[in-house]
């Protein structure tokens, strides 16, 4: 029997109707195996990933591999997105024994959950050197029945070696001067200067070490830092991983060049990506970063955002092509043909804009669209901005009628976290209330729905109703900096006093030896790891982002406890920013907070009054690393601590500037209080 029907993971649910006997994860999928005497298999994957798609189609759907499957094995379904500390255990494992990782993830458990065979996508035949799933599944069968010692032994030693890895957070303290500038030179070194980002294929957008990037040249002066940031996000806004017609990023670039992406989006990218503009913005005042940063938080309003009011957690890469095939990129690419079709004569002037080409950049003649920088004969040096609108309008309108990407509407705290306090700032700083208002209407799904009386999270909730996973460390570090910033822009110190009941639970549950943080915390279900972490992924990893959070919530209170701890965490940045920068992103980027201070800025002053809204504006527009923000009326210190004892000057709304436990005179002009976020 297929478990699946109950759950509120749309990745699951997209399986219950197969054949497989498929278990969610969880204590009885494990009895079952120990009674039946059966390996487990395991199968993790998530809503919008293409080969996990492929592998179900071949395989899973198939019913006689489904029927060996049913009958020599217990079948467990995770969703990465749901348990990730189940997916981060078991692909530690993965990697540790083969090399390599990715999803569908494919691992082989004992009855005790202990790991013995592993693997990612496997083909229904022998393809490339890779023996067929049903090979596969014979050979473990096989060696169950046959090798059960070896078997036993081979998944003792796996928990064994995984059990004995100790993290060193190395060094007293957290990274000065020195270890910053050890870490721009590493990335200055892998940086790939003609195409922008790091590294080659496949390319990933490296959003928080571009936020290192814009923190440390506020803070240094930098040039080479800030160029860096600017080409990258120059050329993936020009390239095809950005949606030239709708707006938002695709999940990565297969190639160097940024030209053809993964086609999924995810909330969690759009959110990172879109707080990146709008910061590089501030520094630079490039036009291009404006645009970006509104479309894609357009973007996740638009085609994200749920009925309750929080943020779905991707569109699918796949579409129907319009024959029924479910084809990857169906949905954005376009042929010269198409570009006729809807266009007539201006159809020329735009394949030659976006890059479309009879050859194609994609499959089967098709192109992803992109602004390349030569955009050949009869295109001028300087487009007709009213022309391409129109024409990206009429595009976009066409692509609206063809089948769309399926969407995963799970909520996923951590990620409505991250968009909370990207559409909080983009709204702020472009004079978008309306993008203010649904950053506050998920922040108040989040306390309504996945936030306990005792303030512990649910990692998701769908349809309104929270799941029955808790949160982990990333929850509670990227909600309560969504919380953080949406303080600071709004003046409602009510999202200070929720990031405080967040972090708290962070030093009371999630805190280990020498500034140590564990992604799961003391009371969670026990796997044959506790999962820990300090590198990035494709979002801050939960220690970075909890170090970030916890250093944000001290300054705007004064905590030592919370400062402490954020100087705790940050000790594994000085161990690893000097020799692994693109993998530390977010933890370089909370060092450079500290290092400047951060600063402190309090505005006092009726949140009516034009003076005391352009002395907000102004402090909200500033780039110095990592500071924050309290606006509001002289005595309302017991919302912001920040505020307390802090007058009008001579009757007039005032800024005051603190950092290094040292605050400048009150200013009561914007100018002088830019120049004083400036120095």
């Amino acid at each position: 029997m297929n478990r699946l029907a109950d759950v509120t993971s749309p990745y699951l649910l997209q399986h219950a109707d197969n054949p497989v006997d498929w278990w969610p994860w969880g204590r009885e999928a494990f009895e079952e195996a120990k009674r039946r005497d059966v390996p487990v298999l395991l199968s993790v994957g998530y809503s919008a990933c293409h080969w996990c798609h492929v592998m179900a189609h071949e395989s899973f759907e198939d019913g006689a591999t489904a029927a060996y499957l049913n009958e020599h094995f217990v079948s467990v379904k995770v969703d990465r997105e749901e348990r990730p500390d189940v997916d981060a255990v078991y692909m530690e494992a993965v990697q540790a024994a083969t090399g390599q990782g990715g999803w569908p993830m494919t691992v082989f458990l004992t009855s005790e959950a202990e790991p013995f065979y592993f693997g990612t996508y496997f083909p229904p035949e022998p393809r490339h050197g890779m023996p067929s799933f049903r090979q596969v599944l014979q050979g473990v069968a096989s060696a169950w029945t046959d090798r059960r010692d070896e078997v036993g032994e081979v998944a003792a030693n796996i928990v064994r070696e995984l059990s004995g890895r100790s993290l060193a957070h190395g060094g007293e303290g957290p990274p000065g001067d020195q270890e910053q500038a050890q870490a721009l030179l590493g990335l200055t070194r892998d940086y790939d200067e003609r195409y922008g980002g790091f590294g080659g294929a496949p390319k990933f957008p490296p959003s928080m070490v571009i936020e290192f990037l814009l923190r440390h040249h506020a803070r240094t002066g930098a040039e080479g830092a800030l160029q860096m940031a600017a080409d990258t996000c120059e050329a993936m806004a020009r390239g095809g991983i950005y949606d030239q017609l709708g707006g938002g990023f695709a999940r990565y670039s297969v190639d160097r060049e940024w030209v053809v992406p993964h086609f999924e989006k995810m909330l969690y990218d759009n959110a990172l990506l879109c707080r990146v503009h709008v910061h590089l913005w501030r520094a630079t005042g490039s036009d291009l970063a404006r645009r970006v940063a509104l479309e894609t938080a357009d973007f996740m309003v638009r085609e994200l955002r749920t009925s309750e009011g929080g943020f779905a957690s991707a569109l699918d890469a796949d579409s129907d092509d319009g024959t029924g095939r479910h084809v990857e990129g169906a949905y954005y690419v376009w042929t010269p043909g198409q570009l006729r079709d809807v266009l007539g004569e201006d159809a020329a002037y735009a394949a030659r804009y976006y890059g479309v080409t009879e050859e194609g950049t994609f499959e089967e003649g098709a192109s992803v669209l992109r602004l390349p920088r030569d955009t050949g004969p009869g295109t001028p040096d300087t487009p007709d901005a009213e022309r391409v609108e129109r024409i990206r309008r009429r595009l976009l309108a066409a692509r609206d009628e063809r089948p769309r990407p399926g969407r995963d509407d799970k909520i996923v705290a951590a990620w409505n976290g991250l968009a909370i306090a990207a559409l909080a700032e983009t709204g702020a700083c472009f004079d978008r209330p309306d993008l203010v208002e649904r950053a506050t209407e998920a922040a108040d799904l989040l306390v309504r729905v996945h936030m306990d009386s005792g303030a512990r999270l649910a990692r998701t909730s769908k349809d309104g109703h929270a799941g029955a996973n808790a949160g982990v460390l990333e929850d509670y570090a990227d909600v309560a900096e969504g919380f953080l910033a949406l303080a600071g822009v709004t003046g409602e110190g009510v999202w200070l006093e929720f990031a405080g009941f967040l972090l708290d639970i962070v030093l009371d549950q999630f805190t280990g030896e020498g500034g140590s943080l564990y992604d799961t915390a003391h009371d969670a279900e026990p796997l044959i790891r506790r999962p820990q972490d300090p590198t990035d992924n494709a979002t801050p990893s939960g220690w970075s982002a909890a170090a970030g959070a916890l250093l944000s919530y001290a300054a705007h209170t004064g905590s030592e406890a919370h400062r402490t701890a954020a100087e705790g965490a940050l000790g594994v940045v000085k161990a690893l920013g000097p020799r692994a920068p693109r993998f530390i992103g977010w933890g370089l980027a909370a060092a450079e907070a500290l290092l400047d201070g951060p600063r402190e800025i309090a505005v006092v002053g009726d949140q009516a009054d034009p003076v005391a809204a352009e002395l907000h504006r102004t402090a909200l527009l500033g780039t110095a690393p990592g500071a924050v923000v309290a606006f509001g009326e002289p005595d309302s210190g017991e919302e912001f601590p920040l505020l307390r004892d802090r007058p009008l000057v001579d009757g007039r709304p005032a800024a005051y500037v603190c950092r290094h436990f040292a605050c400048d005179a009150p200013t009561t002009d914007a100018s002088e209080l830019a120049r004083k976020l400036s120095n």
